[in-house]
């Protein structure tokens, strides 16, 4: 099995939400091989609690501003580690701390990694 194209459509839309918030080391992985219910784990770092709060936000406002169903939320309350199910696509937003410590980068190193595209952002040099 392979993430579908629409998983990966909500990935792009999930990481672009990320990035423009200040998400930081952005992965994709696909993991549809060993979890049939779900194609792809999106984790992405913030900086501090308030960061990891403001991107989880800012994805799940437009993965359902695109139509796509939220099946349900954990950890926003304390915002070091922020997982979001959209069914296909699982949003992981970590603190840096939390990150490192549970290091699902680790724990499912045998899944592919799944390509983000980001937008060129205003004044990036080439």
């Amino acid at each position: 099995m392979t993430a579908t194209p629409q998983s990966i459509d909500m990935l792009q839309i999930a990481a672009t939400a990320a990035d423009a918030k200040g998400g930081e080391d952005l992965m994709a992985l696909d993991v549809s091989e060993p979890l049939p219910l779900v194609d792809i784990f999106l984790l992405v770092t913030g900086r501090n609690e308030r960061n990891v709060a403001a991107i989880a936000d800012e994805i799940e406002d437009k993965l359902l501003e695109a139509g796509h169903k939220r099946l349900r939320r954990e950890g926003r309350q304390e915002s070091r580690w922020v997982l979001i199910d959209f069914g296909d696509l699982v949003v992981h937003v970590f603190h840096e701390q939390e990150r490192v410590y549970y290091g699902l980068e680790r724990l499912w190193k045998d899944c592919p990694v799944v390509p983000i595209q980001l937008p060129a952002r205003a004044g990036a040099e080439d």
